[in-house]
């Protein structure tokens, strides 16, 4: 059964940062992309950004990017997601995400996590 569990999601203050994990399991981790989405209340899930087995190809939302980077762990099936500079906006459920092809991963998965909540006061 595959399994992603995030983590590291919280109650900060805009400005601040946070740093998410993924622990993935009953996938071999090293044959993914891996990713990130988000979902505020009443809105659409929207990806934010995503980066290929060997962590050569990242992708990342505009709304994002110079803000939030990610990468991973293949040894310890663990993608990340550090978060600066947070804004109130970016307050929303974070989901982590896996497929084998990245370019798929820019609009959907093949498995989902849970989520983690993440809030930005302003």
């Amino acid at each position: 059964q595959v399994q992603l569990v995030e983590s590291g999601g919280g109650l900060v203050q805009a400005g601040d940062s946070l740093r998410l994990s993924c622990a993935a399991s009953g996938l071999t981790f090293n044959g993914y992309a891996m990713g990130w989405f988000r979902q505020a209340p009443g809105k659409e899930r929207e990806f934010v950004s995503a980066i290929s087995w060997a962590g050569v190809t990242i992708y990342y939302a505009d709304s994002v990017k110079g803000r939030f980077t990610i990468s991973r762990d293949n040894a310890k099936n663990t993608v990340y997601l550090q978060m600066n500079s947070l804004k109130p906006e970016d307050t929303a459920v974070y989901y982590c995400a896996a497929t084998k092809n990245i370019v798929r991963l820019r609009t959907t998965a093949d498995y989902w996590g849970q989520g983690t909540q993440v809030t930005v006061s302003s």
